[in-house]
């Protein structure tokens, strides 16, 4: 393999293994606590993924099982992971028609802090990470993807700690 070649191979699996550390957006980056109203108006990735996604009835069931909880959402609007998935959960919660957990969306930089340290104090490494709380003390947590859906991970995180 030439000397371009694996030059190119290295830069592509730097990317991969950096996750959402170095993606380019186009928007400035938010930081700070946010409403889904403001962040799927003001940055059109999440306002796209929002309109294009179609929960499963399964994954709309399962907020039904939320509902007494609590759910802080570390996200970056510079992360690719975060653009999927952040929208999703909004969808999801706006389509099920029941009354959602209290939601609390708090954007970080690059360097996975927030002006209120809500980042540090959580021990933020990945985003996105959605902390499931009740009365005030973690259940657990979903970080970057979920692995059957989202609210069907939280779910499940619920019911083992009941």
């Amino acid at each position: 393999m030439n000397h371009v070649k694996k030059f190119t191979l290295f830069i592509l699996l730097g990317f991969v293994l950096t996750g959402c550390t170095h993606s380019v957006a186009s928007e400035p980056d938010l930081i700070g606590e946010i409403s889904a109203e403001q962040l799927l108006a003001q940055y059109p990735a999440f306002q796209a993924e929002y309109k294009a996604y179609r929960p499963s009835k399964e994954e709309l069931a399962a907020v039904a099982e939320l509902q007494k909880d609590t759910l802080v959402v570390l996200f970056g609007t510079w992360c690719h992971d975060s653009q999927r998935e952040v929208p999703r959960l909004l969808k999801t919660f706006d389509l099920s028609g029941l009354e959602v957990p209290k939601l609390t969306l708090v954007a970080v930089d690059r360097k996975k802090s927030d002006p209120q340290g809500l980042a540090k104090q959580c021990g933020l490494r990945y985003t996105p990470t959605f902390i499931l709380l009740n009365d005030g003390k973690e259940l657990g947590r979903v970080i970057e993807r979920p692995k059957t859906g989202l609210t069907q991970d939280l779910k499940a995180l619920a019911a083992a700690t009941r």
